[in-house]
């Protein structure tokens, strides 16, 4: 692996989540630091070792330095510190690498574990595993001949991983189908694009949505504008929905792209590093269109600071709910064994100067990962957009329009966690896959799905089955819409029928009136 550095800001949630526990101690570190003299260094590690010593001679199981110092010593010193300075494994740091390429070899779909099996969710795209005939709700049976229970869906997602070119036999139990089905699958490089998708949502009004920042996305960025003609669009709704963050220079790459040429974007700065200060290099060339952008409360990191820049610069309407609230940067330092270290050097302030980090002290994991109170903010950090506006630290970015997270009822919830994608399971089974174009849920298809919750003794009422019809059918057309056309156009399916993704549109002009409100502000300020 390359000595190199990278500095990267996302929610480590896809790799060792369970390792990351919120400490005590993260704002004392300067002075704890300068007060540690190399013989307490010394003594600490002595007193260690003869610890480590006593552990691994007396502990009623055996102990190796994996367990006792990969997997204990080292988490736990570093979860004194705070949240995100992490310890990775070679398995651990090689899938974030992944991640950041935004490729790997292997079959090409996205696999969840269900009733104690693993089932396959979507096939990509154009993916080996979609051009093989596998589909969305196939159980895996055994990969290679190795049966899949009792493994975890990271075992089993490794096996279909392997050099590009070799073959794996997936062995698929499907409904309808008496017996075990064998696809040979020939592995191949899986591309994962960060910017998923973009299209039309109306004459004039397009939509990107961003699922990482990793290495390309700025790119991706430039190329999806360059297909809208950016002359073309009237409106843009990025989508940073669920975006947990990722690669720093690709936040500030995209934010270049929207902001007028030597806007900051971000600075940051430690108690090692100075400070640093990016501004748009190229900046937008003259398209002030006006954007909304959608968040919620899993928008970390580098997707924080591209909302944060253009609520800063009242370039952007910001609508959703608050954002997750991270605003630390992690340098990964690789070690021996293709382990690697991720620590927190640096904090980062938006443009106007707020720190949008949430408080960590004296809470636990499970409240700073999945806290639903989502509106803390730091009321000594209050700083003004360039239009005037009041914006506040302490609490990711709170949105210019706020929307409450979707609250959903019994039926929808049953639909949401399985129904919904076993119920597809079923009409599949003696029905073609072959849809027409354009096809979407018909009250038929909604009959079939009534008779079907009756005989799985789902228990509601017509006035929830009638209340809860337009959810249906954007959820239920979402999964059929996948096996029969793929994940491409059910994304744009349930997109084009997402209620925030419409409201966006009609709050267009809000987003155009930050702009001209902030022209006004820069002109009056320029004649003082």
């Amino acid at each position: 692996m390359a000595q190199t550095r990278h500095s990267f800001v996302l929610i480590p949630l896809f790799v060792v989540v369970c390792s990351v526990i919120g400490g005590r101690f993260g704002s004392q570190l300067m002075t704890a630091s300068a007060a540690t003299s190399e013989d307490d260094v010394k003594n600490s590690v002595r007193s260690f070792t003869k610890v480590y010593g006593v552990v691994e001679e007396n502990f009623a199981d055996t102990v190796t330095p994996d367990r006792g110092i990969y997997k204990g010593a080292i988490p736990g010193m570093l979860r004194t510190l705070d949240p995100h300075s992490n310890f990775f494994d070679s398995h651990d740091l090689q899938s974030m690498r992944e991640e950041q390429r935004g490729h790997y070899y292997g079959v090409g779909m996205q696999v969840s574990p269900r009733y104690g099996k693993t089932i396959v969710i979507k096939p990509f795209s154009g993916s080996p595993a979609a051009k093989a005939g596998i589909r969305p709700g196939d159980t895996i049976n055994a990969v290679d001949g190795k049966l899949t229970d009792n493994l975890t869906t990271t075992e089993v997602a490794d096996m279909l991983k392997g050099p590009r070119g070799t073959s794996v036999k997936i062995t698929i139990a499907r409904e309808g189908t008496p017996k075990p089905m064998d696809f040979d699958v020939v592995r191949d490089d899986i591309n994962r694009p960060s910017v998923d998708e973009a299209f039309w949502v109306r004459p004039g009004f397009a939509y990107m949505h961003i699922e990482l920042f990793n290495e390309t996305t700025g790119h991706e960025v430039e190329d999806a504008l360059k297909k809208f003609g950016e002359d073309n669009i009237k409106g843009l709704v990025l989508d940073l929905r669920g975006n947990p963050g990722g690669l720093l220079s690709e936040a500030v790459s995209v934010g270049d792209k929207f902001l007028n040429k030597g806007d900051v974007i971000v600075s940051h700065h430690g108690r090692a590093s100075q400070e640093h200060v990016y501004r748009a290099q190229n900046g937008n060339h003259g398209h002030l269109y006006p954007i909304v952008v959608l968040v919620n409360r899993n928008s970390a990191s580098a997707s924080e600071i591209v909302s944060g820049a253009l609520q800063d610069h009242d370039r952007g309407w910001i609508m959703g709910d608050n954002t997750f609230g991270k605003g630390l940067v992690q340098t990964v330092y690789p070690l021996n064994e293709g382990t690697g270290l991720a620590l927190t050097t640096a904090k980062y302030y938006t443009p106007s100067g707020r720190l949008i980090q949430r408080d960590y002290t004296n809470t636990s994991f499970l409240d700073y990962y999945y806290k639903t109170n989502t509106e803390a903010r730091n009321n000594n950090d209050v700083k003004t957009t360039d239009g005037g506006r009041t914006v506040y630290g302490g609490g990711g970015i709170s949105p210019d329009e706020k929307i409450a997270p979707e609250k959903l009822d019994a039926l929808e919830s049953y639909l949401w966690a399985q129904g919904s994608l076993n119920f597809t399971r079923y009409y599949f089974s003696d029905h073609s896959i072959k849809l027409p174009e354009g096809w979407a849920p018909t009250e038929a298809t909604l009959t079939d799905l009534h008779d079907w919750l009756l005989k799985q003794d789902v228990k509601f009422t017509e006035a929830d089955f009638t209340k809860d019809h337009d959810w249906m059918v954007r959820n239920l057309g979402t999964d059929m819409i996948l096996t029969a056309f793929g994940s491409t156009e059910s994304d744009k399916f349930n997109k084009l029928t997402d209620p925030l993704v419409l409201k966006a549109i009609e709050s267009m002009p809000k987003a155009q009136a930050l702009l001209d409100g902030a022209k006004k502000m820069m002109v009056q300020r320029m004649e003082h």
